[in-house]
């Protein structure tokens, strides 16, 4: 959770090298900002996004507070315009959202580090007609997951480090971690995903992976 400026620029540059700008946040240039008004840009609604959970988490006092709500507003709009339902506090640094579109996630839902979110994806909890159903019925996903086009994971489900949801897949039960998933509930290997994302969050790096290894070179 951001609570101070210093975790705010963490958060955002971490965002953005996942996203594959290698220097963060600074390789934003003028020209891509203007792109970003015209033309809805996943990059830019992380970067909202990640403003207004800094202001909505230090707002003590009312002046602190209307500003919040003003992020607040402010990310829900530009995030109408991509297509997604993401609220606060839910991801851990290093977010990528792939594509604008439909991406729906539930308030109560939380994620690790490195969350790569491709279009379709729906994070929820059980039906409330459902006889299990609680506002806490949620997915605790862990770091450097990987969720495929058009997934649904739902209810008190435990995601690990290091998993792999593939494409449509449904997800309604607990998954280790370094796992792939793949249709309904089917784990089909132990590898997970290992070198399918490009990590913004370098203190999570899974040591087996190719991108641990090159990190590990050149330092």
């Amino acid at each position: 959770m951001i609570k101070s400026k210093d975790e705010l620029k963490y958060y955002i540059d971490c965002d953005m090298k996942a996203k594959g700008f290698t220097h963060g946040i600074k390789d934003i240039t003028f020209v891509k900002r203007i792109e970003a008004i015209l033309v809805p840009q996943p990059w830019r609604f992380q970067e909202l996004l990640r403003k207004a959970e800094y202001h909505v988490n230090v707002g003590s006092n009312l002046s602190k507070k209307i500003i919040g709500k003003f992020w607040k507003i402010r990310v829900e709009m530009y995030g109408n315009r991509c297509g997604y339902s993401i609220p606060l506090n839910v991801f851990g640094p290093g977010l990528y959202l792939s594509h604008t579109g439909t991406v729906v996630i539930n308030s109560r839902a939380k994620f690790g580090s490195n969350a790569r979110i491709h279009v379709g994806v729906n994070i929820g909890a059980f039906s409330r007609f459902d006889e299990k159903w609680s506002k806490n019925n949620v997915p605790v996903i862990g770091d450097n997951v990987y969720i495929g086009p058009g997934a649904k994971v739902f209810g008190s489900v435990q995601i690990g480090d290091n998993v792999a949801i593939g494409a449509n897949a449904v997800v309604s039960k607990d998954v280790p971690s370094h796992c792939t998933v793949v249709g309904a509930n089917k784990i089909v290997n132990e590898k997970g995903s290992i070198d399918m994302m490009q990590y913004g969050d370098l203190s999570v790096i899974p040591p087996e992976s190719y991108a641990y290894r090159k990190l590990k070179k050149i330092n």
